[in-house]
C-alpha cells in the first residue's frame, strides 16, 4: 500500500488512525505539530499527508503551504482531516494547497477512499 505521514496534535487521533490505516496495510509516519511534520515529510517522502490544521507550533493550513512551496515535498498530496467546518474552510483549506477535506469525526471509509483516489492519481497537486 502506501507510506503516509499523520499530522496531528491530538494522540487519540493518531493512535486511532495510524491504527486503522495500518491495518489496510499502510505504512504510517506520526508527526504531532506543522514543524515536526514538515521535518519528517522532508525525510520520509511519503505518499501522502493528512493534516489536521489546527496545532500549536505551526498550524495545518501554514505548514501545507511551506510544503507546497518545497522542491522535495510540494508534489506530494495533502489531505485535510480536520474539525474545521465553518463556511470557507474547505475552500481555504483548497487555497493553501490541500488537494481534500475531510471532517472529524473522521469517516474512515471516505477517507480510505480519498486515499485511493488521490494516490491513483499520482499526486495531483
Amino acid at each position: 500500500m502506501a507510506k503516509l505521514l499523520l499530522i496531528d496534535d491530538n494522540e487519540m487521533n493518531l493512535d486511532m488512525l495510524s491504527r486503522r490505516l495500518q491495518s489496510r496495510g499502510h505504512t504510517v509516519i506520526c508527526a504531532v505539530n506543522g514543524v515536526q511534520g514538515i521535518g519528517v515529510a522532508n525525510r520520509e517522502r511519503p505518499d501522502l499527508i493528512l493534516m489536521d490544521l489546527s496545532m500549536p507550533h505551526l498550524n495545518g493550513w501554514e505548514a501545507t503551504k511551506q510544503l507546497r512551496e518545497a522542491p522535495l515535498t510540494k508534489k506530494i498530496p495533502v489531505v485535510a482531516v480536520t474539525s474545521h467546518n465553518m463556511k470557507g474552510d474547505q475552500e481555504k483549506a483548497l487555497q493553501v494547497g490541500c488537494a481534500a477535506f475531510v471532517l472529524k469525526p473522521v469517516n474512515f471509509e471516505k477517507l480510505e477512499q480519498v486515499i485511493k483516489t488521490l494516490l491513483s492519481k499520482g499526486a495531483p497537486v
